[in-house]
């Protein structure tokens, strides 16, 4: 053989090398990756050969699959009153990622969860039975708030104290989750949905943290009387009236110029809500007591999973006294989202406990064999003293049976809360934000339920927005449906 030839030989013989090396590459490191890419149209394929689990709520699917016409596609998710329950399922697309409890478990419900196969499934390497995500969800509850907040753009969530179930989740303006399942059809409809102004597609109860205003005046409250900063929701607060900001000349106003503000307590100061009692208190609990009662709540939780991950509410730092005496009255960067708002009424109507919320139940395999129990894992954490919680409690039934809450009312139960106003914009421009959060026990049945409502826009005229006009009249309708037999 001569030279040439040889080199060519031993050149051709490396090529294929090369060639084996990178294919071996391929296949077994970068196989997965590939597999895995949302761009790989056999993952829909594969997802969306047969029908898909469900969703459930009250024992009853919210979601189905139905069979398509054509193309390599065989199924395509279905869903039950789907604006309704938007914010609860998020929507499986054959066109769009997964989001919510769709996206969360999307392996039970397509089948591909390791947890669902069984030994005959790994001998024929068949995809499994899937599986189904059983919600906390009370229809009734849900409905109520969907119905009550109507052409309003807000939301609203509801929790039971005791348990930490989520009994609602609602957003509006809402969307019907069947418009983006069909790959023929999503872009349309996505295309829609992303340029509307009033953003359908996200969802305000978890997701979308404000200024809480006037509610957050509870946490602040309760870091008050923690602290010993005062005894008892009765006694006499420091609270000069008109306050003015320190180190400023900026005055800060209560909405209501006849209120008995000036000094007045914690009880008095909630009914009227009072901004100079609660500002005042906070710049003398300084910001780090503060936040640290905020933290406990919830507050500045970046990883608060429901089990959908919630945005966090946040309490700034770093802030000056004038910024921090705003943080009193869930003003200056204070934010919170619904469900945030919801827990601390839960914590305080639970005797100072707060049970970690979740909106899934259990998830189970096709033959209902529980695969996770998020009912018996959820923890327990106190938060303020049964001392703290009882006054604060009997604080904010004076809100509702005589102060700023009158609307949440509701006969045969025992109802607290807490109205609320947030600026909105640069310099108030924009409508304020209309807050009531609130708890409620049945005088008859023991049954009892907290919530959170926002409504960010009513049509309603600047003058005429207020908590308790437009927020506790929904906050009512959701406590009334949780507290029936």
């Amino acid at each position: 053989m001569n030279k040439t030839i040889r080199r060519a030989s031993v050149l051709s013989l490396l090529l294929v090398l090369a060639l084996l090396v990178r294919a071996t590459w391929v296949q077994f490191y970068e196989g997965r990756a590939l597999a895995d890419d949302k761009d790989n149209r056999r993952n829909a394929i594969q997802t969306y050969a047969a029908p898909l689990g469900n969703i459930i709520v009250a024992g009853e699917s919210i979601t189905g699959s139905a069979r398509t016409k054509g193309g390599d596609l065989a199924y395509k998710r279905t869903y039950t009153d789907g604006e309704l329950y938007a914010a609860v399922t998020g929507y499986a697309s054959q066109a769009y990622a997964p989001t919510q409890l769709e996206g969360i478990y999307q392996d039970v419900l397509n089948g591909t969860d390791s947890r669902l196969r069984t030994v005959m499934d790994t001998v024929t390497d068949e995809r499994a039975e899937p599986g189904n995500v059983i919600t906390t969800i009370d229809p009734a509850v849900q409905k109520a708030a969907y119905e009550a907040l109507g052409d309003k753009k807000g939301a609203a969530v509801a929790i039971d104290p005791a348990t930490g179930k989520i009994l609602a989740v609602v957003s509006t303006p809402s969307y019907d989750p069947s418009s983006l399942t069909d790959a023929n059809t999503a872009g349309t409809a996505w295309k829609q949905l992303t340029k509307d102004s009033d953003k359908p597609l996200t969802n305000r109860a978890l997701r979308q943290p404000v200024a809480p205003g006037s509610t957050f005046k509870l946490v602040v409250a309760a870091a008050a009387l923690e602290d010993g900063l005062y005894s008892s929701v009765d006694e006499k607060t420091k609270s000069p009236d008109p306050y003015t900001l320190p180190g400023t000349v900026t005055v800060l106003e209560n909405e209501n110029k006849s209120a008995p503000c000036e000094n007045a307590s914690i009880r008095v100061a909630l009914q009227y809500s009072c901004n100079n009692v609660f500002a005042k208190m906070a710049h003398d609990l300084g910001q780090d007591k503060v936040k640290a009662m905020a933290e406990k709540f919830g507050f500045n939780d970046d990883e608060q999973d429901v089990p959908v991950r919630a945005y966090a509410s946040v309490y700034p730092s770093d802030m000056d006294e004038a910024q921090t005496a705003l943080t009193g009255i869930g003003q200056f960067d204070v934010t919170a989202t619904p469900l945030e708002m919801a827990m601390v009424s839960a914590a305080i109507s639970n005797g100072g406990k707060l049970v970690s919320p979740h909106m899934v139940s259990q998830v189970t395999d096709g033959g209902g064999d529980v695969l996770q129990d998020y009912d018996s894992d959820a923890d327990t954490e106190r938060i303020v003293s049964s001392s703290t919680a009882e006054q604060l409690r009997s604080a904010m039934e004076t809100v509702v049976s005589e102060g700023t809450g009158t609307n949440a009312q509701i006969p045969g139960a025992t109802v607290g809360g807490k109205t609320g106003t947030a600026q909105h914009g640069e310099n108030n421009s924009k409508t304020p934000y209309a807050w009531f959060t609130s708890y409620a026990k049945s005088d008859t049945n023991g049954k009892e339920v907290a919530v959170a409502v926002i409504v960010e826009e009513s049509g309603a005229a600047r003058s005429e927005v207020s908590g308790n006009g437009l927020a506790a009249p929904v906050a009512k309708a959701m406590m009334q449906a949780a507290l029936k037999d």
